[in-house]
């Protein structure tokens, strides 16, 4: 283990949800999902240092104010996995609005996750990870692979999926968030077995189609978000900002997540930046897809030449064994 600060400067991309389907309520509380998690270059960029210490010190500064901090919590859970002490100074930069649905906090916090192990010279193994990351929040999981990712059950069990064609699109943010619980509680869903059965194969063939890689893009006729209807029923600003996405060609132009974010896609650049001035009371914010490879070359790049190249999640090529939780 270091006695030298070790320092690391790593991107926390943002997603967006490319469908999201909501089933019953399971026995633990949380609903049923079906969605796919798609990387985006919008990022929060995070600085991370560690030194070994006799005793555990996590501290944050520049991230937002919040009670039960996840990235002070992710930090706090690593150490304990790694068995390590030491102290663990972060820097937060934020760029991806909060309460938007483009899991932001999420992101960061599997940031770190990924960052600390490699900068402690430790190894924890995937299925570890993956079990912190589901202790910090439904999306974390999602952010440890990058890319196209399948989530099912609450959205914490993922599965990478063959990346979809290079999109470019337009996030759309307005001035207000929406509260996820809020969002569930007004969804209200109840459903019938027959429904379940209905909606999870409408779901199988959006899968189906990102995975065929087919050119062109995504078919947007196969896309839908069951909170889509809800936000934009009590939310008329969100609909005039669909409405205006898909008049200037974006196709398809839909909510992420819970909202309140809104995304186009479009076939050129050029298109985006046309669209760009007609959203004046909105945050805009362009962006293209990024692929599982571009996300791990990224990283690999941020942690510097002694990373092993053949792993993931990124490890240093002198770390100790792997720890198995």
């Amino acid at each position: 283990m270091t006695t030298e600060p070790r320092r690391a400067r790593v991107p926390a991309f943002a997603k967006i949800n490319l469908g999201l389907k909501v089933l019953n309520r399971r026995p633990d509380g949380y609903h049923e999902l079906r969605t796919v998690y798609q990387t985006i270059s919008l990022a929060d960029t995070l600085e991370i240092e560690f030194v070994a210490a006799r005793r555990n010190r996590v501290s944050l500064a520049g991230g937002p104010e919040i009670p039960d901090n996840l990235v002070l919590r992710a930090a706090r859970l690593a150490l304990g996995a790694m068995r390590a002490t030491g102290e663990v100074r972060l820097r937060l930069q934020k760029n991806i609005p909060m309460g938007s649905g483009l899991g932001g906090g999420s992101s960061d916090a599997a940031a770190v996750l990924l960052a600390l192990p490699y900068l402690a010279a430790e190894r924890l193994s995937p299925g570890t990870l993956l079990a912190l990351a589901a202790e910090l929040g439904s999306d974390v999981p999602a952010f440890l692979l990058g890319g196209a990712t399948l989530g099912v059950g609450r959205g914490s069990e993922v599965y990478p999926l063959p990346d979809p064609p290079r999109a470019q699109g337009l996030l759309v943010v307005p001035d207000f968030r929406i509260s996820t619980p809020e969002a569930y509680q007004a969804l209200g869903r109840s459903l019938t077995n027959a429904a379940v059965r209905n909606m999870i194969n409408s779901f199988q063939s959006c899968v189906w189609h990102v995975g065929a890689g087919v050119p062109g893009g995504i078919r947007p006729a196969v896309w839908e978000n069951d909170f889509e209807e809800v936000a934009l029923r009590f939310y008329p600003r969100l609909r005039a900002i669909r409405t205006k996405l898909r008049r200037l060609g974006a196709n398809p132009a839909m909510l992420t997540g819970s909202g309140s974010a809104l995304y186009g896609l479009f076939r050129t650049r050029e298109e985006v930046q046309a669209a760009l001035p007609h959203f004046r009371k909105e945050r805009v914010h362009p962006f293209h897809f990024i692929s599982r490879d571009s996300y791990r070359a990224c990283w690999r790049r941020r942690l510097g030449p002694d990373v092993d190249r053949n792993i993931w999640p990124p490890q240093r090529q002198d770390a100790s064994r792997s720890r198995i939780a």
